[in-house]
């Protein structure tokens, strides 16, 4: 897929919004994208994971035993991600505030993982998850996004490939911009408590 389709697939989704959003990160932002919306048609999720695939190669992809994404937001892609590889997903959750294996998912000391994401803004979340997959036994080999919307600054011990990378300026919330700054800021995301920074 080109930029250009992959984009067309959030627009025609409503799932590419503007306005004043706090980002998962605690960071704010003039554009959200809401991968919910996206990945709420199972046709639309499979062509993302579908594209999404072809773009690790081979040599990394025959390597990879298990998905693992972190809940709630990658856990549709990783799903999606898990079928596109004829794998197993499973994600993790954070009960306590640290991301965790639940529901009685386990990880094979040394299992080969893609840890897979939705959207990557200051990759922390990711950088989380990865630590809680090791702690957990397994081996994370790559990561995977739809979205790299820190414009390749998100960096990682692993591989990491983003099906789309988009420069989308984010602020710390004591340095927005006027423009921004006027606007009332909401909250879509999944998290209900802004971690501190």
């Amino acid at each position: 897929m080109t930029e250009d389709e992959i984009l067309d697939e959030f627009r025609s989704s409503d799932a590419l919004l503007e306005g004043h959003f706090i980002l998962s990160s605690g960071r704010h932002g003039a554009q959200y994208l809401q991968c919910a919306r996206l990945l709420m048609d199972p046709q639309r999720a499979a062509r993302m994971a579908n594209a999404l695939v072809a773009k690790i190669p081979q040599n990394i992809r025959r390597l990879i035993d298990i998905v693992v994404s972190p809940a709630m937001g990658g856990v549709i892609i990783g799903h999606e991600m898990g079928r596109a590889l004829g794998l197993h997903a499973l994600f993790l959750e954070r009960p306590e505030g640290t991301f965790e294996l639940r529901r009685g998912f386990r990880l094979e000391p040394g299992q080969k993982v893609l840890m897979m994401e939705d959207v990557v803004t200051t990759g922390l979340s990711s950088r989380e998850a990865i630590q809680a997959i090791q702690n957990a036994g397994g081996e994370v080999i790559a990561a995977g996004a739809l979205i790299d919307r820190s414009n390749g600054a998100a960096q990682f011990d692993v591989p990491f490939f983003p099906l789309l990378t988009l420069d989308i300026p984010s602020y710390a919330a004591d340095a927005l911009p006027p423009e921004l700054a006027a606007i009332p800021a909401i909250k879509p995301g999944s998290r209900a408590e802004i971690p501190a920074k």
